[in-house]
């Protein structure tokens, strides 16, 4: 998975909103729920760059064993396992399994994952991948892809454009699936495109604005764009249809996100 060094220190959140007239208003509690999940998925990419960097340095013929079902999960411990493998004739081989533990210590392991975990997880991706095939065959941008299981077992899945090689940072199409617990159906499609997929070339620290002006609200892949790429820029930019909202960084190193209503046009 392509991109930055990453940050351990997790960063503090600061909401603050500003208000020019009444009759608006900025839906905080909705942004705050996907700040908070915007955050996690990054995690979720720490996880997956530190191990599969780690996976890229096996022996080659346990590499060639490997599909393109690989995923991350998190225990009741706190720590962050990955698993790479193959999911083929209704079972995935396991061939590398990583843990990383709260200290970020990266190691790899040779205990078993229990199968459902395998499986399910395994085909739940595999069932969210076909819906959006189309789309990834008419287009050159890779995308990465986040899987959690929810309370009622069944699966939420994000695909996002990656960093891309090209070193552009890429928006415009976020897809977001819900699976049954068996992972074998599409029960909810929250997915966003615009049609068509924009970027910024990742090489000089400036201002970027980020053009979401047919929505009311940030949507999560504007969030989390820009808490992937904060330390790439000097400002991202959200704009919305009333409000433009946007991170500073403060003095601690913490960031603080800042909501401005736009100026109505005379």
């Amino acid at each position: 998975m392509n991109r930055f060094k990453l940050i351990l220190i997790i960063l503090t959140i600061h909401s603050i909103s500003s208000f020019g007239q009444k009759e608006k208003s900025f839906d905080i509690k909705d942004f705050n729920k996907k700040q908070l999940l915007a955050e996690w998925l990054c995690n979720y990419d720490d996880v997956a760059w530190w191990t599969s960097d780690s996976v890229m340095k096996q022996n080659s013929i346990e590499i060639k064993r490997l599909g393109k079902e690989w995923f991350c999960y998190q225990t009741m411990d706190s720590n962050w396992h990955a698993v790479y493998g193959k999911y083929d004739n209704n079972r995935f081989d396991l061939v590398f399994h990583y843990i990383v533990e709260k200290n970020n210590k990266i190691s790899r392991i040779y205990e078993t994952v229990d199968s459902s975990i395998l499986n399910t997880y395994s085909r739940a991706l595999i069932t969210a991948n076909k819906q959006m095939q189309s789309i990834k065959d008419s287009v050159n941008v890779r995308f990465n892809q986040y899987i959690k299981q929810n309370e009622d077992k069944t699966f939420t899945i994000w695909i996002f454009p990656a960093f891309q090689p090209s070193n552009h940072a890429i928006y415009g199409g976020e897809f977001i699936y819900t699976i049954d617990q068996t992972g074998k159906n599409v029960i909810k499609n929250e997915s966003y495109y615009q049609g068509q997929f924009r970027g910024f070339k990742v090489d000089k620290p400036r201002e970027i604005w980020l053009n979401y002006r047919e929505l009311e609200t940030p949507s999560l892949g504007s969030v989390f764009f820009v808490w992937y790429y904060k330390s790439y820029f000097t400002s991202i930019k959200i704009d919305n249809k009333d409000f433009v909202s946007s991170t500073i960084k403060n003095d601690d190193g913490s960031y603080s996100w800042i909501h401005v209503e736009k100026e109505e046009k005379k």
